[in-house]
């Protein structure tokens, strides 16, 4: 049974008074340091659950839940939902209010060599599941790319982030923006930008504008290694101001239709597999 935004209620929704009462309640004040800047529109929140399109019963990871507004539209439509904070405050506090509602993961979602938090990936077991999040910024590329590249149970990703990182991920060959995060996004799913959120939809207000994007993974090309491919394109690009003769040599032949003289943005995603199975 899909669940969309039928059941919504505009009345769950914790207004911006109450996510403030919620934290003075407990002498805790947004910490930049974690990128917190919750998201209190309804409109945005309702935009965000109806994106992902989930049907009841369905599994869903959230990260960095706050004071639980996103999780509790979760909860009204009808999934089970883990959540993961850092922040030990705001996960008391969550744990207070929800926690025999939903799996609760204290600690950073991403370990050691920016994996996803082994607590996470127990907690989420053997089953598919989705990730729906107002993600903070400093690790939303990271934590998106992971998610790609590892965990194949993760049948998608709808998430708030940065405008500056949505450009990236849909940035075309040619453009300023086009580099490792894109062109992985774009190789290992299908990004589909959503919406632009106006900074005045969080609290505290950030200076920056956010965008709505989801990515739906392809299915797996069975002879590339998504780890190998990622580690090519990472250092492909940290030579992106470099021809690619100079890159790769001049003596080196490059496939059909590259030209030595191009420079690694201006490359299309079928150009780029091409060079890295030259390897």
């Amino acid at each position: 049974m899909r669940t969309g935004h039928s059941r919504w209620s505009s009345r769950s929704v914790q207004t911006l008074s109450e996510i403030r009462d919620l934290l003075a309640a407990r002498g805790l004040t947004p910490l930049r340091r974690f990128g917190q800047n919750f998201l209190h529109d309804q409109n945005q929140l309702k935009r965000l659950v109806a994106a992902a399109d989930l049907s009841e019963g369905q599994l869903v990871l959230e990260i960095g839940p706050g004071t639980g507004t996103l999780t509790e539209a979760l909860l009204e439509a009808g999934v089970r939902v883990v959540v993961c904070e850092i922040d030990k405050g705001l996960a008391d506090l969550i744990e207070e209010r929800l926690g025999d509602r939903i799996t609760l993961v204290r600690g950073d979602c991403l370990g050691r060599g920016r994996r996803l938090n082994e607590e996470i990936t127990t907690a989420l077991g053997e089953e598919d599941w989705t990730l729906v999040a107002n993600l903070p910024y400093q690790i939303a590329s990271p934590l998106m790319i992971e998610l790609l590249l590892h965990h194949p149970r993760c049948r998608g990703q709808h998430v708030t982030i940065q405008r500056e990182v949505a450009d990236r991920l849909v940035a075309q060959e040619g453009s300023r923006e086009r580099g490792p995060l894109g062109i992985l996004a774009s190789t290992f799913g299908l990004v589909n930008r959503i919406c632009d959120v106006p900074g005045s939809c969080f609290w505290p207000q950030p200076k920056v504008t956010s965008s709505m994007v989801s990515i739906t993974p392809r299915p797996p090309t069975e002879d590339l290694d998504p780890e190998a491919y990622a580690e090519f394109i990472s250092t492909l690009f940290s030579s992106r101001r470099k021809q690619l003769g100079r890159i790769f040599g001049r003596d080196r032949t490059l496939p059909t239709g590259i030209d030595p003289t191009w420079r690694p943005e201006v490359l299309d995603n079928e150009q780029l597999m091409a060079l890295f199975r030259m390897n």
